[in-house]
């Protein structure tokens, strides 16, 4: 046998050798996977017929899941159907709901505001208002949480609330009509003084970029040639939308953020693909220790690109990306599938 034969042969035998390794070491993994499932539902069967207090087969499982889950990251979470539409107001920034700010204060529910033009208002809950029953349920002893869960619901259902309102001395009834509630991104802009613009970013949801823009723009419109950019306590979003905004104010063809995962398809690399708003503007963004994600990216990026200088505090430090993953029964798998860099 030649020596380049030799050299063939001996290549090929370490390809079937690697290829045989990594068969093994799938085979291996997947029989680990089977046996630890396994173990799992028999013993979820014995827990279920001895365990000495009855048990709720479903919230036993969505703590064993919450846990095996906790110990990967703080973001990877389990969806069951229950919080599907929590989950959807976060990208999209609609819900079916009342259109107001509750909070509990001091073990009452208070109305903080009813967004003007929303149910709420137009039903006339005012703000003040202490909530006694939603739908005939007593919201004493309910967190924030639950009292959210029970005022949303599907468009153009009635829900009925018992308030007590300042200066009467009985209970009054309000039915509301829930509608669909669009969350702004961009919830205020104005003038600081008559050369200063401003504007908050609270969310990064869908359109979040076209709201940046607009304020941007009717901000220049009314004379700013300096502008405050508040990211405070935003915890971030959509990636699609920090690219977008960061897009406004850097140069086409520009890198704005890499990611990297497991799978080859989230390495990538985004890039300011539009004709800029305005590369030229001076920009200073407030950040606080509870922006994260997506408020990282932007302020990271334009302070990168010398855009903005950055006031506040150290942000919560977020370089990671999620994706949802269906699962069976209407639930979904929010998972970490990237970090970006």
């Amino acid at each position: 046998m030649t020596t380049r034969k030799k050299v063939l042969a001996t290549l090929a035998l370490s390809t079937l050798g690697l290829v045989s390794f990594r068969a093994a070491s799938d085979s291996e993994r997947y029989f680990e996977i089977a046996k630890n499932l396994d173990i799992f539902a028999t013993l979820f069967k014995e827990v279920n017929t001895y365990y000495v207090d009855e048990i709720t087969p479903g919230k036993l499982v969505k703590t064993g899941i919450d846990g095996m889950l906790k110990s990967l990251d703080p973001y990877t979470n389990y969806i069951p159907e229950d919080d599907i539409e929590d989950f959807r107001t976060m990208t999209t920034g609609q819900y079916g709901g009342i259109g107001a700010a509750v909070e509990k204060r001091n073990g009452k529910a208070v109305v903080r505001s009813a967004y003007e033009g929303y149910p709420a208002q137009k039903a006339g809950l005012l703000p003040g208002d202490e909530i006694l029953t939603i739908n005939n349920i007593n919201v004493d002893k309910k967190n924030n949480d639950d009292i959210r869960k029970l005022l949303k619901g599907q468009a153009q259902s009635v829900v009925k609330l018992v308030v007590t309102r300042y200066g009467q001395d009985k209970p009054v009834e309000v039915n509301i009509t829930r509608d669909k509630i669009q969350v702004d991104n961009v919830p205020y802009y104005g003038m600081l003084t008559n050369d200063i613009g401003y504007f908050q970013l609270s969310y990064f949801t869908v359109d979040a970029g076209r709201e940046v823009r607009n304020a941007v723009t009717k901000l220049k419109e009314k004379g700013a040639k300096k502008i405050v950019f508040d990211i405070r306590d935003n915890p971030g979003g959509l990636l699609n939308e920090a690219v977008n905004i960061s897009n406004l104010f850097v140069d086409k063809g520009l890198d704005v953020v890499s990611t990297k995962g497991k799978v080859t398809e989230w390495n990538k690399t985004y890039k300011a693909l539009d004709v800029p708003l305005d590369t030229q503007i001076p920009l200073a963004i407030i950040t606080s220790n509870r922006s994260a994600s997506a408020s990282e990216i932007v302020s990271g990026v334009l302070q990168d690109y010398d855009r903005a200088v950055l006031v506040g505090e150290r942000t919560f430090g977020k370089g990671l990306v999620q994706a949802t993953r269906p699962l069976s029964y209407n639930s979904q798998l929010k998972v970490t599938t990237a970090k970006y860099y």
